[in-house]
């Protein structure tokens, strides 16, 4: 039988703060509209880090950093990894969109498709995550360029918002990853 030994961290090659700013990003952006828990707030600044995308964009209610309740859970991501704060959503969006930055909610809708099915071509992308109750708004669903979303298998009709995002967002940076 083959052991495993855990690495420590010296071992694990990270990355300090100031050296993580100016590491190649993958071409993704994730966007928090009107995310409710400061928990989940700050696990997506701790799974975007270690997805290693180019920026984190909270829009509306959602809390920013410096709060204790981000902190404990992003443990630190809240300084490495960039992020800006827009109450209003749609001017980001459509500077985005100026830039070539496809935009996908994830969410279950009519027309989604599976998060797998993203493809090289969607690419750069910004991928929106909504409230933990209600989702993403119709409104903000409407300027949308597609939807993803994550097959549900059992009784359950979703995930909480963090996991869904760590989900998505390293199936993107997969994706990504294969191409260069």
């Amino acid at each position: 039988m083959r052991e495993f030994r855990k690495l420590n961290g010296s071992e694990m090659n990270r990355l300090c703060v100031e050296n993580y700013a100016f590491t190649q990003k993958h071409p993704v952006f994730l966007m928090l509209h009107n995310i409710r828990s400061m928990w989940n707030v700050g696990s997506m600044f701790r799974t975007a880090d270690a997805a290693g995308i180019e920026k984190m964009i909270l829009s509306g209610y959602t809390a920013v950093p410096p709060r204790r309740e981000i902190d404990k859970t992003a443990l630190g991501a809240q300084n490495s990894m960039p992020w800006e704060h827009h109450p209003d959503p749609f001017p980001v969006i459509d500077e985005m969109k100026k830039k070539g930055i496809a935009i996908f909610g994830l969410e279950i809708t009519e027309g989604s498709r599976r998060y797998t099915e993203v493809a090289p071509e969607d690419f750069p992308l910004c991928l929106i995550v909504g409230n933990e109750v209600d989702g993403i708004d119709d409104n903000l669903l409407s300027r949308c360029d597609g939807v993803l979303e994550i097959p549900q298998y059992g009784t359950k009709h979703s995930l909480n918002v963090s996991v869904a995002a760590g989900i998505a967002l390293f199936e993107m940076v997969r994706v990504v990853s294969n191409k260069r």
